[in-house]
């Protein structure tokens, strides 16, 4: 049985295919200005990875800030309820998931059994999200890619007193001028932004093992570095891309839906 789950973020698009509770492909691609035109695209690429096209999928699920938008979908769930599912596929001893996107963070504490037991969320400031890190990247003329392992070179982080945006991008400025390694300062932003990424965590309860960090933030080994830290704990290494967690777990409710809608025996 062929299901598909897809994850439309503000920055990207994700979609992975699954049969019969394996995986079979996936994509990850930039999304464009029209958020069902994206969905459409790396639904496409995904499926043409695995030989298939849209018909062979039973049944597919949406997630993500633009899963109104598209037009496949059999059924939509929010970016929480997919990020649980997937953690819990992707490593069952999760219990703690830090989902850092574009736009927003989540922190969200699950059961044995992967169910969704609290969680807090925020998108209402960019301070500890991607977006953060990509003005911060612009504001220092350096690659966002660059930003993780120039960080962990750091010997002196600096510390960033600004909370807000704007404020922190001019803080930033004034520090590379007034002769501030720019590794330093990198390293002082995935420190100010693990701590309030961390706040998110807190509100969730006590923090259980293991501990697994979800989205494309997560593929900054600086932020990963500095929220072990934080946290006082080690983040767990897992094997999928993390950026592709929230269409894993979509995929998975959609293999749910399609069991229950098979004629028994």
């Amino acid at each position: 049985m062929i299901v598909a789950g897809c994850d439309i973020g503000s920055l990207t698009a994700k979609a992975v295919i699954f049969k019969d509770g394996e995986m079979l492909s996936s994509h990850l691609m930039k999304v464009r200005s029209r958020p069902d035109e994206a969905a459409v695209e790396v639904m496409n690429e995904a499926l043409s990875k695995a030989n298939l096209t849209l018909k062979d999928v039973v049944y597919s699920v949406g997630t993500g800030y633009g899963r109104k938008r598209i037009p496949f979908a059999d059924e939509t769930f929010s970016e929480i309820v997919c990020h649980g599912k997937g953690a819990h596929w992707v490593l069952p001893s999760v219990r703690t998931v830090i989902d850092v996107g574009g736009q927003d963070a989540k922190a969200i504490r699950l059961d044995a059994g992967g169910n969704v037991v609290k969680y807090e969320y925020n998108d209402k400031c960019a301070s500890g999200t991607g977006r953060f890190l990509e003005i911060m990247a612009d504001a220092l003329e350096i690659e966002l890619e660059e930003m993780g392992d120039l960080s962990l070179k750091s010997d002196a982080p600096v510390r960033i007193s600004s909370q807000c945006v704007v404020f922190a991008e001019t803080e930033v400025i004034s520090l590379v001028n007034g002769g501030k390694e720019i590794r330093d300062v990198v390293s002082g932003l995935h420190k100010a932004m693990a701590g309030r990424i961390a706040s998110l965590v807190r509100g969730i309860g006590m923090l259980e093992k293991e501990v697994m960090m979800a989205g494309g933030v997560a593929k900054n080994k600086g932020i990963r570095s500095a929220m072990e830290d934080v946290l006082g704990v080690e983040l767990a290494a897992v094997k999928c891309d993390p950026q592709l967690n929230g269409a894993i777990g979509a995929a998975l409710l959609a293999g749910e839906a399609a069991g229950k809608k098979q004629p028994a025996g």
